[in-house]
């Protein structure tokens, strides 16, 4: 076989500055897949993308190429409308537990193809495999019967089939100081989103501390790269910015986080978590031709909560099973009175890390029971020896090295003092031209 192109003429192309033709990527993204173009050719590729960007073609064939590389699902069988939500990833972030059987209980299918944890960001099938049974890997078969349903969504690890140029290129942009190029990002959440054959898609993109973007303003930047793949590709797609300076919720973890969401899934639960999965659970209905249902009377009145109990179920967990319990805890106590004035997201979320509710390596295993429990938040008044956070582990040496994370990570000012107040949702981008 005689190959179209040679990847080193191609990375000179970008590395000076120049733009890749459509005929380009789609050869290089093939030659990569298939072993041709080796990873060193691809890690200087990705290095020139990151220091010399894509236009927005490029960025567009270069999704393309990428779902090329493996299958599409087509839902258009299911006869109704499909809503999908996609987070950039952050601390406490559950959203997507209680969100996907609320908007399934107004007949919207929500196929929510999900990834694990890596680092201080935690991952939705880690918390779900808190619960006995439950378990991640479907059947395309499966997941098609469970969407056409009464259950009407799933939650579970995206096939080998879909994308796999972008999970070969996901792993070596891990290793080669490329995660932060927003032609890579964007392509990657946008193929495997188009490949799964969403017909709508709601993107939480978040920025600050614990986040994957800590700049607001590259925060947007992505949220628009990504809201044109998926317009261009016919997913009606909405961006929100929200931020991620400090910790969603009370609870950061695995079986915590999924305690959480059950509150909020009974008509309950802090009011940060609260309001996303309604802010959100509104734009997909609202994108899947449902603009005005009522989604705080399906968290009121049982319909999400008794979703969440058939897929529970349907994925071979047992809704009613106790939870992991941690062996071991370590409460740490307001030191003084006053108000609680900062608790750093990214500080917290290496803490719950170092205490087993995270990974370092995609083969790591989690500790379930492990994770921080938050007594109050920015803005809390607190009088000395309350309770601020509570650290859990099976393991009760890691406690030293996940306190010496939150080192400076909160701090606590007098009675009276400004603490600074900002919104959750700070923008919401649709159409972008």
């Amino acid at each position: 076989m005689v190959e179209a192109f040679d990847a080193v003429d191609l990375i000179r192309v970008k590395r000076d500055g120049g733009e890749l033709s459509t005929a380009q990527i789609d050869w290089l993204v093939d030659a990569y897949t298939r072993g041709y173009v080796i990873g060193e050719q691809m890690a200087a590729m990705a290095m020139a993308i990151l220091l010399r960007g894509m236009g927005r073609r490029e960025i567009h064939d270069l999704t393309l190429a990428m779902i090329a590389s493996g299958e599409r699902m087509d839902f258009s069988q299911l006869g109704k409308p499909t809503a999908d939500k996609h987070s950039t990833g952050g601390v406490g972030d559950k959203i997507t537990l209680p969100l996907m059987p609320l908007v399934a209980s107004f007949g919207v299918a929500v196929p929510q193809l999900s990834g694990r944890g890596l680092g201080h960001t935690g991952g939705t099938l880690d918390k779900l495999e808190s619960i006995p049974g439950w378990r991640a890997s479907l059947t395309n078969d499966e997941i098609m019967a469970q969407l056409a349903g009464p259950v009407g969504g799933v939650i579970c690890a995206a096939g080998a089939g879909l994308a796999p140029a972008d999970r070969k290129l996901y792993a070596l942009r891990d290793v080669t100081g490329t995660v932060e190029a927003i032609p890579l990002i964007a392509s990657s959440i946008m193929s495997k989103k188009i490949a799964e054959g969403t017909g709508a898609l709601v993107l939480d993109v978040k920025f600050g501390s614990g986040a994957f973007m800590v700049e607001p303003a590259k925060a947007h930047e992505l949220a628009e790269v990504m809201v044109r793949l998926g317009e261009d590709a016919g997913v009606r797609t909405t961006a929100f910015l929200t931020d991620m300076d400090v910790p969603l919720g009370l609870a950061i973890g695995n079986a915590n986080e999924v305690r959480e969401s059950l509150d909020v899934l009974a008509g309950g639960g802090p009011a940060d978590v609260v309001e996303l999965t309604v802010t959100f659970a509104r734009e997909m209905l609202a994108l899947a031709g449902h603009p005005d249902e009522d989604v705080e009377a399906a968290l009121r009145d049982g319909r999400a909560m008794d979703r969440w109990r058939a897929f529970i179920a349907a994925q071979g967990g047992d809704p009613d099973a106790a939870l992991p319990v941690p062996r071991e805890t370590h409460t740490v106590a307001a030191p003084v009175s006053g108000v609680l004035e900062r608790q750093d997201a990214l500080a917290f979320g290496v803490s719950a890390w170092r205490l087993g509710a995270g990974r370092a390596r995609p083969s790591d295993p989690v500790l379930h029971a492990a994770g921080i429990d938050l007594h109050a938040k920015p803005g809390d008044v607190v009088v000395a020896g309350q309770p601020l956070f509570t650290l859990a582990t099976d393991e009760a040496e890691r406690f030293e090295r996940a306190l010496e994370a939150l080192e400076g990570a909160w701090s606590i000012a007098p009675v009276g003092s400004p603490v600074e107040s900002r919104p959750l949702v700070v923008d919401r981008i649709t159409a972008v031209p």
